[in-house]
Formats: structure tokens, sequence, C-alpha cells
């Protein structure tokens, strides 16, 4: 059989009966959909968390209050909420270390920000010159804190453009303009550029103070809540972690391991250990996506052994008109993976819709891949052979004579 003679007989079994037909691509089209909208979550997650952690900057180590593990326990106590790193730690690092770009030692807290007519409770951070390079923070306008505002104890912030748009919705400029940070007065002289993404906390939505005046005025404490460490290379990560661990086991008189009072976390290993982790989630959106695809697969089987078995007398002529096994067998085995083939196809439309009204209306970073759009097409596929495999074998084993007997 001549393959234009296949797909012409292949378009007529098909339109025969529309409906049926329409039905059946529609559980393969749910199925695909799902799958690429579930897929483009999961993605567009994992992209987000990746921007995220590209948006704290480069080779960065980051230093944190609090014991890497209780004494007999598998849990982690007082992390990033003990009091045991001071701003002399960061100095020391800063001082002792070699391989170091830049120490920029912060301390954060949440605080009730209000002006004329708007409020909200954001987070501020108290940070030095530093923090800037460290973080790599661009401004849109105003300048960054200076040393000097730092040792004056300067009561100035910098806005994250999410905050200067809440509390200065009406303003194109917010350089000058006051805001009071639990009752104090402030005097913006900045806006940062906007980094995007929401996980871990955005960073967008914040306050920049000197951390000189957010210790005395704000938290009330010399301690720091974080010493962030540029490191020069990602090749002396390591060496500079260790090295920043053994200073202060000795700064802080400490012997042994087990009771350090402090944390230190490499953002490379955050990072592949969070992307490892949202891959699976992606997985495990994709699995449960999947199972409409069985579904799908199951619902061409049935419509296959229904035309089979419609079709006994049509499939006994062909056989006595001399029609081998392999031509009914491919007759059939065309016309399921067609199905499936079309109901990807719309799948993927669907797929893309649906990872487009999230993106827009649920407020959620969505990514269709190409490797999602290859994986709809040969999934279908797939299925159209696997679930079209038995009914195609079935009717070519059919006996002619018994086929055109058939009522």
């Amino acid at each position: 059989m001549l393959f234009t003679d296949l797909l012409k007989e292949t378009v007529a079994s098909l339109t025969a009966n529309k409906v049926r037909s329409s039905l059946t691509i529609l559980g393969i089209v749910i199925g695909i959909g799902s799958v690429i909208g579930m897929i483009s979550v999961g993605r567009g997650a994992q992209q987000d968390i990746e921007s995220n952690f590209q948006a704290l900057g480069s080779n960065l180590l980051m230093v944190m209050p609090g014991a890497q593990r209780a004494v007999g326990t598998q849990v982690r106590s007082g992390f990033g909420s003990a009091s045991t790193l001071v701003l002399a730690d960061a100095e020391a690092i800063a001082g002792a270390v070699p391989n170091i770009k830049n120490v920029a030692p912060d301390v954060s807290t949440r605080k009730q920000v209000t002006v004329k007519g708007n409020n909200t409770n954001t987070s501020i951070y108290g940070v030095g010159p530093e923090y800037q390079a460290v973080q790599s923070l661009a401004l849109t306008e105003g300048s960054f804190i200076s040393s000097q505002q730092v040792k004056s104890r300067s009561k100035v912030a910098i806005l994250g453009p999410e905050t200067k748009t809440t509390l200065f919705p009406e303003l194109p400029a917010a350089v000058g303009q006051k805001v009071r940070i639990d009752k104090i007065e402030f005097t913006v002289i900045g806006v940062t550029v906007a980094k995007g993404g929401s996980g871990f906390g955005s960073s967008d939505d914040l306050i920049y103070v000197p951390l000189s005046t957010a210790q005395q005025y704000l938290t009330g404490s010399d301690a720091v809540s974080t010493i962030n460490v540029e490191v020069q290379s990602a090749e002396l990560m390591s060496m500079v972690q260790q090295q920043i661990n053994d200073l202060l086991m000795v700064r802080h008189n400490i012997k042994d391991v087990s009771a350090v009072d402090f944390t230190i976390l490499n953002q490379a290993d955050i990072l592949s250990a969070v992307s490892s982790a949202a891959g699976i989630f992606t997985l495990l959106l994709g699995a449960i996506a999947g199972i409409s695809l069985l579904v799908g697969g199951i619902g061409i089987m049935n419509m296959m052994l229904t035309t089979v078995t419609e079709r006994t007398r049509e499939i006994g002529l062909r056989k006595s008109l001399g029609a081998k096994n392999k031509d009914i067998s491919r007759q059939f085995l065309t016309e399921a993976v067609m199905l499936t083939f079309l109901g990807g196809l719309f799948g993927l439309l669907l797929g893309w819709l649906i990872a487009s009204l999230i993106n827009k209306f649920g407020g959620m970073t969505t990514a269709v891949t190409l490797s999602s759009v290859v994986l709809a097409f040969g999934v279908s596929g797939a299925i159209g052979i696997i679930f079209g495999y038995y009914p195609a074998q079935r009717a070519a084993r059919l006996n002619p004579i018994e086929a055109l007997r058939y009522e």
C-alpha cells in the first residue's frame, strides 16, 4: 500500500465518525496540555530560584549565626537567628583571610514603614558601602550608602523598587522624600534597580539603611545577621570557607567542632541543592499530569478496538483482495498515531495557553521549554504506537473468511 493511499484511508476512517474521533483526541489534548503546563510551572520556579541566587552575587559565602547542629540531634538550632556574630568578626575576616574581594556584614529586621497616606511592613537591611558590590546592586536614582554615613549613623534609606512603588505610587522619583521606619524619620537617598524573582524573599521589596544606624535605632544590638564574603574566584571557595571556619573557631574560643555557634553557607552548594530539589518537583508535577495521558491512551485503545470490530467485514474484504497482514496492521496503527499526533499538536497549544494564563494571572513564573515540546510530540507518538499496536495486530490476525461472515 502506497503512503498516499494509506494517508487517504486514515483520514477517511477518522472523519467517518467525527464526534468519536474528536472525543478521543480530546483526552490526549488534555493530557499533553496538562504535562506541558505543569512542567512549565516547575521550570519557571527553577529559573526563578537560579535568578535569585545570581542576583545575590557571585562566589559568595554567607556566614550566619547559630549552631550548625545541636548535639545528639539532626536539627540545626538557632540557625540565622542567634546573636553569635558581631561586627568585629567581619573585620577580622577581612583583615586575616586572603583571597577575599569584599566583606559585607548586614543586620536584618522587619519593621512598619509609613509615609503620609501609605504604609508597608517590609524588611530593613543595615549595610555598609561594600554591600553594593557583593550583592551586585545598581541604582535607578540617587546614590548608595557611604562609609561616612555609616560612621555618623546617618538616618538615610535606599528603597527597593517595589517598596518605592508602594510608598510613593504617584511620584516619578523618591530621592529626598521622608519615610518613618519604626517611628524614626529617614531621608531617601536612592532607589535600587529591580532584580525580579519572588523566591527566598523579594530583592525588590526592602529598604537599606546604614549598618550602624540599624544597630543603634532598630535592633539595639551590635550583633550582625550575616557576614557576606565575596571570594576572588570559584576555585578558592572551599579553601576560603575552611579558613573562615578556623578563624571564627579561634575567635569564639571553640575547640569542639560540634559546638560551633555559626554556619557558613556556600552559595554554589545551596544553588545546586535547591536546583536539584526544583528539578524533582518538576518531574513530580509532570508525572502527576502524565496520569491523564495514560487515561487518554486507554481511550485510544478502546476506540481502535471498537473500530476493528465495526470494520471486521471491511478487513475481510481487503484480505480477500490481496491485502497482507502488515498492510492491515499498518493502516490501524497509522490511525492511532494520527489521533495522538493531532492530540499532541492541540495539546501543545493548550499547554502554552495554560502556562501563559498562570504567568499572567497566577503570579507565578512559567517557562515552556524546547524539551517539553519535544516531550509532547514524543509521548504522543509513543502513545499512538503503544496503545494502537494491540488493536492493529488484532485486526491483522483476523481470518478473512470469518471476517466476511461477520454480522
